[in-house]
């Protein structure tokens, strides 16, 4: 017995069904893991802190001194052109892009900090952009605030 070729291809009805089978997966997917990006963002913030935090402590071991923050943490990147120029600056961060938080914000560097005055401040004014709110993600010990 052969078949005719309209009896071997797929109704709309069907079709129509696998795509509403496929957009009520991407849907339920989205939902589950819409609660983990912002958990995401706030790890990686933490981790830039204490990867930028370990290159500004380098170059203070280098050179005896942070950069300023005038200099700001560019000075991780490209050498200082005002005083105090360090005697042996080395690149510790790869690129401008390291300097940018989750939420695409340019991470805070304040030398002396005021949570660290013998040091420095650096954080990032977390989702939403404003430095000094509750959502900032910082160097310095929660408990001492």
């Amino acid at each position: 017995m052969k078949l005719r070729a309209r009896d071997e291809a797929f109704t709309l009805l069907e079709i129509m069904l696998v795509v509403a089978i496929i957009a009520l997966l991407v849907g339920a997917a989205t939902y589950y893991f819409a609660g983990n990006i912002g958990f995401a963002k706030d790890v990686r913030a933490r981790q830039d802190l204490a990867t930028i935090s370990t290159a500004l402590n380098t170059y203070m071991a280098a050179n005896g001194f942070y950069p300023t923050a005038e200099q700001g943490l560019k000075a991780l990147i490209y050498p200082p052109e005002t005083d105090p120029k360090p005697r042996q600056w080395r690149k510790l961060l790869k690129s401008d892009n390291d300097l940018k938080d989750a939420w695409q914000h340019d991470y805070i560097y304040l030398q002396p900090g005021k949570h660290n005055p013998d040091s420095f401040d650096l954080y990032s004014a977390g989702p939403d952009g404003i430095p000094d709110t509750a959502d900032d993600i910082g160097n310095w010990d929660a408990a001492k605030q």
